[in-house]
């Protein structure tokens, strides 16, 4: 989607009534339960520091640790696949199960499989592929992309999916109950799962020291996927990577804590290696595809680096006015919201989501509840200097760099500059605005941007200096 796609679809979605109010009603929710187990300010900060400090640490030895998890993850059975772009990762998926005769895959949730576009590669080559995260298997029946990283279908409420199922279920009624839909929805999964001939999942984090492979989940889905098929493929992005097994307690309190409030998810499932000889479940291959797709060059910034602490827990667009009024589906890219604003720019190129950067507020709200403390804020003001060209000292140049620089802009800001740095021409243009100002043309080039997301401005007939000399103010 290019940028001009992101301005367009934000204004539709600030006119949809129903999709706002799915999304305020929803984001309440989320908001209030993780108030609720983030009450005690000093274990929040206490936990935050050490989860920042886990993954900064892991940031920190990235290379050797990916080192020491492919040889841990070899040891144990695991084949490992390294993917410097989407497309290697795509003909990896398709070359394994294509020498495995697969046909039929059930997926578990996966953001990074989404980034890949691995469901229509996998199509394209006659591959079923059904998801099998309750959200996910929604918005694949509607043909649609998640809108949220935790809950792909936040945007729908009952009344939308019972239509959805109703017409694209096969014998399925017509119902509004919750609980009848879910049983509808697990009937359907529970003959998939039996017929697959792999199963694909995500990873939460991979430990270095054991080479292990962590997944979190609430449904049992993806544990279906990683244990009932023959084939598990797992997916995950380089910076996953943690390096002792006793850093994953903190991350996942933080993670489930932040994403949906709660204490711990429903099933945490630690993968190291496929069925051994003797025992009566699990893959008989398991295999783990590694993707770079631009996190190396991330990497290479030490500012920009902070963006792959990201634990994808949510939080940011659960607090952020900008995507709780215009959903996920208004944003280029995979990663909707404030993580998505940092992370899709460095990885698609400033030339295409140029726009990312200036959709928000900077009111620090993703700041303050992000539970790896990713100074989101900080990073959005870096890109918009990047858009404009200018790489901070000792920084590497983000993809497209300098993509957004306009002349005329750059001499606003000079004549600006100079009109502050000298008194006369400060008082002349202070005079002329407020004598002239208002004859200033709406389509005039200097405000015809500026107006495209403003009002007016409108000028006083007086300079605050010539009202303090006539009130007989004394000032300087």
């Amino acid at each position: 989607m290019a940028a001009a796609d992101f301005r367009a679809k934000a204004h539709d979605a600030l006119g949809n009534r129903e999709l706002r109010a799915n999304f305020r009603r929803a984001m309440d929710g989320l908001m209030s339960k993780r108030a609720m187990l983030f009450a005690d300010r000093t274990e929040w900060t206490a936990l935050r520091a050490l989860g920042a400090a886990v993954r900064a640490r892991s940031l920190l030895r990235l290379p050797e640790l990916l080192e020491q998890l492919e040889t841990r993850l070899r040891d144990n059975g695991i084949q490992v696949h390294w993917a410097e772009t989407v497309d290697d990762g795509n003909a990896i998926f398709k070359d394994i199960l294509s020498r495995h005769g697969a046909r039929r895959v059930v997926k578990g949730k996966s953001m990074v499989s989404e980034e890949m576009g691995l469901n229509h590669a996998l199509e394209a080559e006659g591959i079923e592929v059904i998801e099998a995260d309750l959200g996910e298997y929604i918005i694949q029946l509607d043909h649609e992309t998640p809108s949220h990283i935790i809950m792909p279908a936040i945007h729908k409420n009952k009344q939308q999916i019972a239509r959805l199922f109703s017409q694209k279920i096969k014998d399925a009624e017509y119902t509004e109950d919750v609980d009848r839909l879910t049983d509808l929805a697990r009937r359907v999964l529970r003959r998939k799962f039996a017929a697959a001939d792999a199963g694909i999942s995500g990873v939460n984090a991979a430990v270095a020291e054991t080479g292990t492979l962590v997944l979190v989940e609430n449904e049992g889905n993806g544990r279906m996927c990683t244990t009932v098929p023959r084939l598990h493929i797992a997916v995950m992005g380089l910076e996953k990577v943690v390096e002792r097994l006793e850093e994953v307690p903190p991350i996942l309190s933080l993670l489930t804590r932040s994403a949906t409030g709660q204490v711990i998810t429903t099933y945490v499932n630690m993968i190291s290696g496929p069925r051994k000889p003797g025992e009566k479940d699990g893959p008989e291959e398991v295999h783990l595809v590694i993707l770079d797709n631009g996190r190396s060059r991330i990497y290479a910034d030490p500012e920009l680096r902070n963006t792959l602490r990201c634990i994808r827990c949510g939080a940011c667009m659960n607090h952020c006015p900008v995507y709780t009024r215009v959903g996920g589906h208004s944003y280029p890219g995979v990663y909707p919201g404030p993580i998505g604003k940092i992370l899709t720019p460095q990885i698609l190129g400033l030339e295409t989501t140029g726009d990312l950067p200036h959709a928000s507020s900077l009111c620090n709200a993703c700041v303050e509840v992000c539970p790896v403390e990713i100074p989101i804020a900080s990073l959005l003001v870096r890109l918009r200097s990047e858009g404009a060209g200018k790489t901070p000292h000792g920084g590497a140049p983000v993809k497209g760099a300098g993509s957004r620089r306009k002349s005329q802009e750059d001499w606003v800001w000079r004549a600006w500059a100079l009109v502050f740095r000298m008194p006369l021409l400060n008082r002349l243009s202070n005079f002329a605005l407020t004598r002239f100002g208002w004859a200033l043309p709406s389509d005039s080039p200097l405000l015809r941007e500026w107006m495209t997301v403003r009002s007016r401005p409108r000028f006083a007939r007086r300079s605050l200096h010539e009202l303090v000399r006539r009130e007989g103010i004394p000032h300087e």
